[in-house]
């Protein structure tokens, strides 16, 4: 019996994954923009808790 090859972007246990080219890397811009997004959000949220300074 010959074992079909599974492909890691098809498993059930992985939700966002993307198959890119060989060699792609993520642009660094979108770890900045999403350090900033999180940042603004927490900020924003937190400005909703009684008693903050």
């Amino acid at each position: 019996m010959i074992a079909s090859a599974v492909d890691p972007a098809r498993r059930p246990d992985v939700l966002l994954r993307v198959r890119r080219a060989e060699g792609h890397e993520v642009s660094a811009w979108w770890m900045v923009g999403a350090f900033v997004g999180v940042s603004a959000a927490v900020v924003s949220l937190l400005s909703w808790v009684p008693g903050g300074a």
